[in-house]
């Protein structure tokens, strides 16, 4: 029984200390924004679709495929993420969204919503987990562990005839 409980304990300060990190006050952003993403992990490629978007006192965050297929939804409110809508969680979504945050946070607003960034030019750290490297406002790549990386650029704004 003790050891069960230990195990329990154990498997959720786990699942606490994977949370990807979030600033310390939400950064103000221009919202909402388009943005297509192209994940690549060694010789796989996915292309997706960012929506965010403000909601009373929340940011939603939604991931589709180009068929408009939901991949992930989160609202982050309160400094903490939330289930939006009935998709299961997705951990690595999680984790995009956190990073594309840190991305977005303008150079003004960095030392005060994340102290433990580094900028070094136009790029940018956070510790060990992310490296972002800036092509332009919202075109940046973002380098997180194991190979993975997300190429994320602006949505072209569809033009009206």
């Amino acid at each position: 029984m003790l050891r069960a409980l230990l195990l329990g304990c154990l498997l959720l300060l786990g699942g606490c200390a994977s949370q990807p990190p979030l600033p310390v006050i939400a950064p103000d952003l221009q919202l909402p924004r388009q943005l297509h993403v192209l994940r690549q992990q060694g010789e796989q490629r996915q292309d997706w679709m960012l929506v965010i978007q403000r909601e009373d006192n929340a940011l939603r965050w939604s991931l589709l495929d180009f068929l408009g297929i939901p991949q992930a939804r989160q609202r982050l409110v309160d400094n903490q993420w939330r289930a939006d809508g009935l998709l299961p969680p997705n951990p690595q979504a999680r984790e995009l969204f956190a990073a594309v945050l840190f991305a977005l946070t303008t150079p003004e607003q960095l030392a005060s919503r994340y102290p433990q960034a580094r900028a070094m030019g136009s790029d940018r750290q956070l510790g060990e987990r992310w490296v972002v490297h800036y092509r332009g406002a919202d075109d940046f790549t973002l380098t997180l562990a194991q190979g993975l990386s997300y190429q994320v650029s602006p949505l072209p704004a569809e033009s009206t005839p």
